[in-house]
Order: structure tokens, then C-alpha cells, then sequence
């Protein structure tokens, strides 16, 4: 087999000292780059006491807008679930009865709306999609720990926004 070219180097295998053999300079070059980290500010987060500085463009958790008169935005179009990429948002639509004009704006309403949490990658598309500026990604909060997976589903209990009360003095 010929070479692809005519260079070609000379290899020759030079004796190691005493401290090589030892390996000394990787075993001290090895304590310095621990006590480099050892001496660094720390990356962890002490969670529930500390929390980290976020991006001005985070989202955290979902939940559902009221409008100015205290009924719920959602209209149940679905428009949020087909842009959801993860199928995280699931609902059901249901038509409002009568007496019921006070809790929601359109006669088409959610009757359940369910976000998967464990699935959610927290894109913002559903935000995008909604036509009525119902559902809204929190830039405060973060979903918390849990410890069963069910409990990861957040129905409209967890996701309506709670109506404002208004104190007159």
C-alpha cells in the first residue's frame, strides 16, 4: 500500500522521568482544578428559600383569564389545544343554561379544561392561539413539586383565575 504522500514523520519513544512515572504533574494538576471549583460560587439553589433570576421572556404556569365583569374568557374553540405541540391541554365544550349569562361571556363555554403538566414543554403557542386572550403563561410562578402523577393534571379548580373582589371605603 503506498502513502498518500511523501511526508512521513519519525516517531521515537523518549524515556519518562521519575516525576512522569510518578505521575506527580497530573496528580497536581488534578488538585488544582478541584480547588479552582472548590473556591467558585456555588450553582445550586436552595429551592423553596432561594429562587433563581429568570429571562424577561419565562413562562410558568397557565391559568385561565376572567374578563372586566368576572366571566370566564374561554370559549371552548380548541384553537389552544391544536397548537399545543405536546397535546398537553385537553377539553370539552359544553353550551350554558340559563341563568348562567354571569359566568360565561359566549353561550359556547369549557366545561372541563385540562392541562397536562407532566407533558406541557411550557412553549407559549397556546397563549398565541387563543383568539379571546383567555389562557395566559405566569411570568411569577412555577409549578410546584408534587408527588403523584395525578396531581399534575390541572383542571379548571387549579387554572380559572379567582374573581377580584372589590372593597368600596
Amino acid at each position: 500500500m503506498e502513502p498518500l504522500s511523501n511526508r512521513s514523520k519519525k516517531v521515537q519513544k523518549r524515556e519518562m522521568s521519575f516525576t512522569e512515572r510518578a505521575y506527580l504533574p497530573a496528580i497536581a494538576q488534578g488538585l488544582g482544578i478541584t480547588l479552582k471549583h472548590f473556591f467558585r460560587k456555588k450553582a445550586t439553589v436552595q429551592y423553596p428559600e432561594q429562587t433563581r433570576e429568570r429571562s424577561d421572556v419565562w413562562r410558568g404556569l397557565h391559568v385561565l383569564k376572567r374578563d372586566e365583569n368576572g366571566a370566564e374568557r374561554c370559549t371552548a374553540c380548541g384553537l389552544c389545544a391544536v397548537a399545543c405541540p405536546a397535546e398537553a391541554i385537553t377539553m370539552t365544550a359544553g353550551e350554558r343554561k340559563a341563568g348562567e349569562e354571569h359566568l360565561y361571556r359566549e353561550e359556547k363555554y369549557a366545561v372541563t379544561y385540562e392541562v397536562n403538566m407532566l407533558r406541557c414543554i411550557f412553549c407559549g403557542l397556546c397563549e398565541e392561539a387563543c383568539p379571546k386572550a383567555a389562557i395566559f403563561l405566569q411570568d411569577d410562578k412555577l409549578a410546584p413539586a408534587r408527588f403523584e402523577r395525578d396531581e399534575f393534571i390541572y383542571g379548571k379548580d387549579r387554572l380559572v383565575e379567582p374573581l377580584k373582589t372589590t372593597e368600596t371605603k
